[in-house]
């Protein structure tokens, strides 16, 4: 088996709402994924590149399927997670634990997005 996570997705319920929030958090832009004719679903694509290390995910909207709560944490790569971390209050997020060693695999800090929905950052440095 390769990498043991092959893609993510984190239901929302307000798309415009929660792609600001991730936008501005980790200073990236989403593009829409998936078939525009479908107006059950609804699904914005982080940046990936299939040919290296890690998973692709988006962010998706679908009818009958709750938001947050859920018991899957993500962990969003980062060059330094205090930065991104920084960033979470002003998008309408809250940080729920800042930057912290975790020993020789480096730093993480734990938010909450604007759907309620807890994800992690994690650096090196």
């Amino acid at each position: 088996m390769g990498n043991p996570v092959g893609w993510f997705e984190i239901y929302v319920s307000d798309m415009d709402r929660a792609r600001g929030f991730y936008e501005t958090v980790l200073g990236v832009k989403l593009e829409a994924l998936g078939d525009p004719n479908d107006p059950g679903i609804l699904m914005m694509a982080f940046p990936s590149d299939m040919e290296r290390y890690g998973a692709g995910g988006a962010l998706v909207k679908m009818e009958g399927f709750p938001v947050g709560n859920n018991s899957v944490l993500v962990y969003f790569s980062c060059e330094d997670c205090a930065i991104e971390e920084s960033r979470v209050a002003a998008a309408g997020g809250k940080v729920e634990k800042t930057k912290f060693s975790i020993g020789e695999y480096g730093f993480i800090s734990l938010a909450i997005d604007t759907e309620g929905t807890i994800f992690g950052l994690h650096s090196l440095k």
